[in-house]
């Protein structure tokens, strides 16, 4: 079957298939409509009272119940009677409105007609299937930083007016490290809304991340501007603290650690940090908590190598004082456990992570036996 043959069956089939299913929910309705009796417990009666008297018996079975009171009773039993002279007085019994088959049918017709006229209005018989892992919803969670960036960016180029799409990309160019095209995009959404507190502190932090350690003065007097503006804002007392420390101005820094803890409501993540910095800042930069961990940790080492030197030990133990002597960065002793541990291990087989370690530190080889 040629390729023609194929694009016109598909519609064809679809066609069919609504047809189909049109045709046997009007066959259902009209079935439904036609004034059958369905899973009829009993036959129709031809007397005209009885309907009245099963409702007067239900009300003095729920009487004797206790399900109605007296005065409710009475009350149920006056509305029937009315509705047994209304009743009489139609001609005894009323009739039962029915829609006749022309009606039905029209009815039909026409819901047929408009579902058919609709779907060739909105429909697309020759739409491919689109399964549920091809849909735009479901690849926009699989797509890369990288490729949102990209469309975003390309949507931008079209309207660069548009503030919600530099509100997106901007944080999305600080978390890939293109801290410059952030800046820029922070700019945009400064000069195209009310830079809010947010923004400036958003743009500050991005102008700090580029200058890579250096500082900026710019993102200082934003910080400064924030902080005077905003007396709840606790990410630029913490920016300006940091900044102050690394300018060595300690006193400085010590105002803002305080008053960024003083917003905090005790579960803030940064929180720790900068009690932290508060401590160093108020000792003018000397980290006391710093100089006492490394004080124990050289007394460790120095304990390590003392057993080792006095009472040998295992490979994995020198290889342990050797690295600590170089994370510690006391290169002279880690060359002096390096060598006790290769006159210790001569055989080079027994010291292949030792020796390892020991040429990526700069360490040279000076054991007796190779």
């Amino acid at each position: 079957m040629s390729r023609d043959a194929h694009k016109h069956l598909g519609p064809m089939i679809f066609w069919s298939i609504a047809i189909a299913i049109t045709a046997i929910a009007c066959a259902a309705l009209f079935y439904a409509a036609a004034g059958r009796v369905v899973n009829a417990t009993a036959p129709e009666t031809d007397d005209p009272n009885n309907h009245f008297r099963l409702l007067l018996a239900g009300i003095d079975a729920d009487l004797a119940a206790g399900k109605l009171d007296e005065e409710q009773a009475l009350a149920a039993k006056g509305e029937l009677a009315r509705e047994m002279l209304r009743a009489k007085g139609d001609g005894g019994k009323a009739p039962r409105a029915e829609l006749s088959r022309g009606v039905l049918l029209t009815g039909l017709g026409a819901i047929a007609a408009m579902s058919f006229g609709l779907y060739a209005v909105i429909g697309n018989p020759d739409m491919p299937a689109m399964p549920l892992a091809e849909r735009p919803e479901i690849l926009a969670q699989n797509i890369s930083l990288d490729d949102a960036i990209a469309q975003i960016e390309a949507r931008l180029a079209e309207a660069p007016d548009d503030v919600r799409g530099w509100t997106v990309i901007a944080p999305a160019y600080v978390q890939s490290g293109r801290y410059g095209d952030a800046v820029n995009a922070y700019r945009q959404i400064m000069a195209l809304s009310d830079a809010n507190a947010q923004v400036q502190v958003d743009l500050a932090e991005a102008l700090l991340l580029e200058a890579g350690g250096a500082g900026s003065s710019e993102a200082m007097d934003l910080l400064r501007s924030v902080a005077q503006s905003d007396p709840a804002d606790a990410r630029s007392r913490l920016y300006l603290a940091a900044e102050s420390m690394r300018l060595e101005e300690y006193a400085v820094a010590a105002g803002y650690w305080q008053e960024a803890i003083s917003l905090a409501n005790g579960d803030e993540p940064w929180l720790a940090a900068a009690q932290q910095g508060l401590a160093v800042a108020e000792a003018e930069g000397v980290d006391a908590f710093a100089e006492q961990q490394a004080g124990m940790i050289q007394g460790m080492v120095s304990g390590l190598s003392e057993r080792l030197g006095s009472e040998g030990g295992s490979i994995e133990e020198w290889t342990q004082l050797v690295q600590s002597y170089i994370v510690l960065g006391d290169l002279e002793n880690a060359q002096i456990a390096y060598d006790s541990a290769v006159s210790a291990y001569p055989a080079t087989f027994d010291r292949g992570e030792l020796d390892a370690l020991a040429l990526g530190a700069g360490l040279v080889l000076n054991g007796d036996a190779q």
